[in-house]
């Protein structure tokens, strides 16, 4: 008798799976960081709290962005930086719908850096996760805003001379709700901060330290996949309660993730409809 054997995945129901096997390339850690966040999307989702209609995915240019091309989800591939203000238009046009953000570091913190800013200083009701790998990798190994100093890219060719920006610092001196960092060597906490972020209003950020073997583990010396996921590995360090200064990025003194900022206050739009009412 013929046994009928189930190839489903259980996340295949979240992917269009027509474009699969993705763009990206060997070691690189996107594909871990969109399945963590679709875990945690397919609890909610399974305890009845979202309905999976409602959830609409923004994404800019690069890398990280082109996850919006793989979720079977409502999704918007928008122009270099403006993934966060499309977000925003979604948001006030349609209250209802559930906006996931999703972008690399130059796209969220560079070239999309203003409206970072102004989307948590007014506690926009959306969740950004930015993936960092602290370079352009799609368009050549630019220096990004979150490069260290001294590191060397093609825009760089003697080592960066700027000092990083640290997005998690921007976002705790601003009106955000919730601000957390993960790792893609620590899915379990990538899919934990997604959860909790989904069960809260505001604007919610997580930051994604990414392994990019191809791009910027040339720049500095990591270029095997294996070696550079285990490099990360070892310096990612968890803290249940880590304070502002553990925000700082530091490839040799180690990479501090956890929950940084959770806090209840009033979300745009709860503070419009004090103004305007329904």
């Amino acid at each position: 008798m013929a046994v009928e054997v189930n190839n489903m995945h259980p996340l295949d129901k979240h992917l269009r799976l027509d474009r699969i096997p993705t763009l990206y390339c060997p070691g690189c850690g996107i594909g871990i960081a969109l399945g963590a966040i679709l875990r945690a999307l397919d609890k909610r989702i399974n305890e009845g709290l979202i309905d999976p209609n409602r959830v609409v995915w923004v994404g800019g240019i690069g890398c990280s962005a082109r996850a919006v091309f793989y979720v079977k989800y409502d999704a918007a591939h928008v122009l270099h930086g403006r993934a966060i203000a499309f977000a925003t238009g979604i948001v006030l046009a349609n209250p209802e719908l559930l906006v996931v953000v999703i972008g690399g570091d130059g796209d969220i913190a560079g070239i999309g850096g203003n409206h970072l800013v102004h989307a948590a200083r007014r506690n926009m009701d959306m969740i950004v996760v930015m993936i960092t790998n602290f370079v352009y990798a799609m368009t050549g190994g630019q220096v990004a805003p979150t490069t260290p100093r001294g590191v060397k890219t093609t825009t760089t060719p003697k080592g960066n001379p700027e000092p990083p920006l640290n997005a998690i610092k921007l976002v705790l001196s601003l009106n955000a709700n919730y601000a957390a960092r993960a790792s893609v060597t620590t899915p379990h906490y990538i899919e934990s901060f997604f959860y909790k972020a989904l069960g809260m209003k505001g604007f919610r950020f997580i930051e994604v330290i990414s392994t990019c073997p191809e791009i910027y583990g040339r720049h500095i010396g990591l270029r095997d996949p294996v070696e550079m996921y285990s490099e990360l590995k070892k310096r990612v360090k968890y803290k249940s309660k880590p304070s502002i200064e553990d925000a700082n990025i530091d490839w040799e003194k180690g990479i501090v993730i956890g929950e940084f900022l959770e806090r209840n206050n009033p979300s745009y739009l709860e503070l419009l409809r004090e103004v305007y009412g329904k």
